[in-house]
């Protein structure tokens, strides 16, 4: 899987591919990639796919009540960002180093620290 924990994505299909603002003007929602499910092909994007969770009381929470989370998406419903432009893009692999390194299709700058 070419994204990993920590990515900077953007949303690119789904029903939070966007985001409109007071003025009107619509801009693609983006987060960071809290964690990857490489099993089901998913990742857990922060403030992205928002659910309702109905908790009942425990110990921790003595109320309960309904709680957003993060629901897991598709990892085809989300591109990268690339880090120069700011604008979703693909992943490319070159090796630097002997190390295999992602890197933005776009822009051409690595991906990997």
């Amino acid at each position: 899987m070419y994204i990993k924990a920590g990515d900077t994505v953007a949303v690119i299909a789904g029903r939070d591919q966007f985001v409109t603002d007071k003025k009107g003007k619509t801009t693609r929602k983006t987060g960071r990639v809290l964690k990857v499910y490489p099993k089901t092909d998913r990742v857990l994007v922060e403030g992205v796919n928002v659910i309702k969770k109905h908790t009942r009381p425990t110990q921790q929470n003595d109320k309960g009540g309904i709680v957003d989370k993060e629901a897991p998406i598709h990892v085809s419903n989300v591109a990268i960002l690339d880090p120069k432009q700011n604008v979703p893009t693909r992943v490319g692999y070159r090796e630097v180093d002997g190390k295999k390194v992602r890197y933005a299709k776009k822009s051409g700058e690595s991906l990997d620290k």
